[in-house]
């Protein structure tokens, strides 16, 4: 633990310097490198280390709620939080930062209230549904289910295709 304890001559011990700075810096080393066990041990050590701290102050008590409130996020994620390090090494994306951006600046801009043919937010999230649809490949199930006589027209152009031509 990264606590400094001085001992004075009355032989009590008292905390004389916390670095909790330290402490976060080694939790982001944990967590960039997929080691949640090893992140969740230190955001505990952090705890521990600011109820050692005086229990007033409002400054202390944003940051209790804080760390409290990182470490339910990483309990509740840690199945899905990747090895950053590791995808790195072997030239893997690490961020999508690039297409959130894209989708950003295209949507900014269709919303915008002096667009002559602007988005309305419901419009907006209709396109979304679609386009994820189609990139699923999902678009001809939910089509087919919405409208069942969809696919009897696949099957009988299917069947066409299939069918030998007469000599």
């Amino acid at each position: 633990m990264l606590v400094r304890l001085t001992c004075r001559p009355d032989r009590s011990t008292v905390l004389d310097r916390v670095d909790i700075g330290k402490q976060l810096e080694r939790m982001k080393w944990f967590l960039w490198h997929g080691n949640v066990a090893g992140a969740l041990d230190t955001i505990e050590d952090i705890e521990y280390e600011l109820d050692l701290l005086p229990k007033n102050g409002e400054s202390r008590k944003k940051l209790v709620k804080a760390v409290r409130e990182f470490r339910g996020y990483v309990e509740a994620n840690q199945n899905f939080i990747p090895n950053y390090g590791d995808r790195y090494r072997h030239g893997e994306k690490i961020s999508t930062a690039f297409a959130e951006s894209a989708v950003n600046q295209v949507i900014s801009k269709r919303m915008v209230k002096k667009q002559q043919m602007r988005w309305t937010e419901s419009g907006a999230h209709n396109l979304l549904q679609i386009r994820t649809k189609v990139l699923n490949n999902q678009l001809r199930e939910t089509l087919v289910r919405w409208y069942p006589g969809m696919q009897n027209e696949q099957e009988t152009e299917i069947s066409e295709e299939g069918r030998i031509a007469p000599v």
